[in-house]
């Protein structure tokens, strides 16, 4: 009877023995002497490479996971175990990343009052939110430290700066020229926690959770962020009084220094909770539990250069990336200038902010049910997103003929813009968790890590571009409306011609048989 390619590779790791981890990988390794009856191990049925298996003869790549050559192939598979406590990491991560997002979008939902109280333009608003994207340019040196250090050591790094950055921006100077100066640089701070928040998601639900629950985490992990510049579009209105608001008992408007002390409170709260996450990170964030949840958690995976090197090479890789990264890039850009899209549609700011509140919030509550839809029945990754890119594309598409509608004739309401605007974030922010999971199947056994900083950080470089853009073109944004409708049909197209594979979850199935 022919054997399966892959019955060598997958009886070695049945037979391997639980070894501690070494200092500079985040997994456990079982070494091996090569067997000679076992042909081609680590083959997928697709004729690519399962994890640890060598593409190169290069030394910068992690030694194969084979059998010992004494090694019995009726043993059981290794041990695993989850615990308890990763829910706590994982909320402590979320949390972070909640924190992040809300003081990103600080500016937005409240530019009005922003350029009452500190003088700021409608491209100074734009080039604040800039800064996110910014602080991705070095996404490298934070993938590596993940690599090389563990999640622990990058998010402490991580931390730190949105603590420096936030303290920096509370300073409550007199003098406005320099204030400014420290409110760019502290959202620039901010912005240089991205790449580490925004990518670790993946690494993090790998190496703490079971396969059953891997998309569930990564769900939670990677969309709090956005929960938190959610949370900006409340929290700011409500607390900021817009400049054209009366005092009810005297009827005269509201000062500048009221809405600057208001401004001043929230951010004196945000350096609070950031403080006390830190010091939290500080006591108590391990990098990996004492034994792995998955064979996949304790695999070998390929070096950092052999990993960009693979990612960079890989054609559906790269089309799955800009389908990722085209939208969800534009989405973000634009949505941090919400408030600023809908002024021409008569929307007022409080109005907006709600608006731009529940698309992400729905988007956020979507994409952890889809992510465990997706938990349970698996391998249908690529068909959940395709339908979420098509309501996505035909969402933007009648939001932005609603708001020519001097020229469309469409009926344009309040009611109608909150929904389809809502519908579009929904679609788009839900699908986030699960482009994730399909880009590290399609790619392992690259690391979750790096797979997710680059495609973060080419979503990030199409924000950044955009918001470029308009700081030069803030006089009329309609033109944003019709860049959302085109990614979204960008991604749409992309995804219908991928063809999709799941080798992570493939080694997983098998191995537990």
């Amino acid at each position: 009877m022919t054997q399966h390619p892959t019955h060598g590779f997958l009886l070695s790791v049945r037979a391997c023995a639980e070894e501690p981890p070494s200092d500079n990988n985040r997994s456990y390794f079982v070494s091996n002497a090569a067997t000679s009856g076992s042909p081609e191990p680590g083959v997928l049925p697709d004729g690519r490479l399962a994890m640890g298996a060598r593409g190169s003869t290069s030394e910068a790549e992690r030694e194969p996971l084979l059998v010992p050559p004494h090694a019995d192939t009726d043993a059981p598979p290794a041990h695993s175990r989850v615990y308890g406590r990763r829910w706590l990491v994982l909320s402590l991560f979320s949390l972070l990343a909640f924190m992040q997002g809300m003081v990103w979008n600080f500016w937005g939902p409240i530019q009005n009052s922003a350029a009452h109280a500190f003088g700021f333009s409608s491209s100074d608003i734009a080039v604040l939110v800039l800064w996110g994207p910014v602080g991705f340019v070095p996404w490298l040196l934070f993938m590596w430290l993940m690599d090389k250090k563990g999640l622990r050591a990058s998010l402490l790094l991580s931390a730190f700066f949105m603590l420096l950055g936030s303290a920096l921006r509370s300073i409550p100077l007199t003098e406005q020229p320099l204030r400014r100066w420290l409110i760019h640089g502290g959202h620039f701070l901010n912005g240089l926690a991205g790449p580490t928040i925004m990518s670790a998601g993946p690494f993090l639900s790998t190496t703490w959770f079971a396969p059953d629950q891997r998309a569930t985490a990564t769900a939670v992990a990677s969309l709090f962020c956005y929960v938190g510049s959610a949370a900006s579009f409340v929290v700011g209105p409500l607390v900021v009084q817009a400049p054209n608001r009366t005092w009810a008992a005297t009827g005269a408007p509201v000062p500048d220094g009221t809405i600057r002390d208001r401004i001043q409170l929230v951010m004196y709260a945000e350096l609070s909770v950031i403080a006390v996450l830190f010091a939290a990170v500080l006591l108590y964030f391990p990098s990996r539990p004492p034994m792995p949840p998955s064979v996949a958690a304790a695999s070998q995976r390929l070096s950092y250069r052999s990993s960009i090197c693979r990612l960079l090479s890989n054609l559906r890789f790269l089309m799955l990336a800009l389908a990722y990264a085209v939208p969800s890039g534009v989405i973000a850009g634009w949505g941090g200038v919400l408030d600023m899209v809908l002024t021409p549609a008569k929307v007022s700011q409080v109005d907006a902010g709600w608006i731009g509140f529940w698309s992400i919030i729905g988007g956020c509550v979507f994409g952890v049910a889809m992510a465990r839809f997706a938990d349970s029945i698996r391998g249908m990754l690529k068909l959940i997103l395709v339908l979420m890119l098509a309501g996505a594309s035909l969402s933007s598409t009648w939001f932005t003929l609603t708001c020519l509608s001097s020229f469309t004739h469409l009926p344009s309401t309040a009611a109608i813009l909150y929904t389809s605007c809502i519908m579009l974030g929904i679609f788009i922010n839900s699908s986030v968790p699960i482009f994730f999971e399909l880009l590290i199947e399609t790619v392992y056994p690259v690391p979750e890590g790096i797979t997710c900083g680059v495609v973060t950080f080419l979503g990030n470089l199409v924000s950044g571009l955009l918001l470029m853009f308009l700081t030069f073109y803030s006089t009329d944004v309609s033109w944003l409306n019709w860049c959302v409708t085109g990614s979204c049909l960008f991604s749409l197209v992309l995804l219908l011609f991928f063809r999709e594979s799941y080798d992570r979850l493939y080694l997983d199935v098998f191995v537990a048989v």
